[in-house]
């Protein structure tokens, strides 16, 4: 069996005064993370995320500037989230991604691997999702994919992806897939697991708002609470991890971290 071991390495945290300048350094981060996959595997798996500032990165990505620095033929997208809904809901994950970047981009639809969150039956689109996952990285038992890159938030709860505090999905091992009931939201979620987003080769982080702020300390300096901030299981085995925080979420940090030039 794959074994994942808890990363040593610190996080790296970046703060930037505003969020222009943290959506440059992801678009700047998500190009060269690309080139880098596709010149040394001839492809790049990213996983994307939903959220206000990940929509902000795929804007900036799908503008010419940037978009003619991705050989987006060899870019394969997957997500690392979503509601269950129809691709077409205004709450979906995809339409996000989809309005803002992939309608912009030169990407073969085949390259395109949503979550089919229409199905009625949340465990078997879960279900469904994981086969796909398998057979695209060719897994074998116990195997975990290993994506390039992996764009997360954090709500104000602690949570990330759709591992919500007190639902059995943060300490899933095995599965890549799961559909947690979230009481909180009286909806069924879909997400990738632990193991899975923890075997990425690069993790970032997008946290922004002064609400935010008390979370993100817990999570980065408080103590070791899984079950009320999910957050914390992110640690890659053998990758690095990024925090891109603005200054109003990383107010209260005690960690010596520097404002990022603009």
């Amino acid at each position: 069996m794959q074994k994942l071991i808890r990363s040593q390495m610190k996080p790296e945290i970046q703060v930037f005064a505003k969020l222009e300048a943290l959506t440059h350094a992801a678009a700047t981060e998500f190009v060269q993370k690309a080139q880098q996959a596709i010149q040394a595997r001839g492809r790049f798996t990213v996983v994307l995320s939903g959220g206000s500032t990940p929509k902000s990165l795929y804007a900036l990505l799908a503008t010419q500037l940037w978009r003619d620095q991705i050989s987006w033929n060899q870019v394969h997208l997957f997500w690392g989230d979503e509601r269950h809904v129809p691709p077409n809901d205004s709450s979906s994950n995809f339409r996000m991604a989809q309005e803002q970047l992939l309608f912009q981009v030169p990407i073969p639809q085949e390259n395109v691997h949503r979550i089919k969150a229409e199905n009625s039956d949340a465990q078997a689109v879960a279900a469904e999702y994981e086969r796909d996952l398998k057979q695209f990285f060719q897994l074998g038992e116990h195997e975990f994919p290993r994506f390039d890159l992996v764009l997360l938030g954090m709500g104000a709860n602690g949570h990330t992806a759709s591992l919500f505090p007190g639902t059995a999905a943060v300490h899933e091992q095995t599965r890549l897939v799961v559909a947690p009931w979230v009481e909180e939201l009286n909806s069924d979620r879909i997400t990738l697991t632990p193991p899975v987003i923890n075997n990425a080769n690069t993790i970032i982080f997008f946290v922004t708002g002064v609400e935010k702020a008390a979370t993100l300390k817990a999570v980065l300096e408080g103590q070791h609470q899984l079950d009320r901030l999910p957050a914390q299981i992110i640690h890659p085995a053998q990758g690095n991890v990024i925090w891109m925080v603005d200054q109003m979420a990383a107010r209260l940090l005690s960690t010596a971290v520097s404002l990022t030039p603009d």
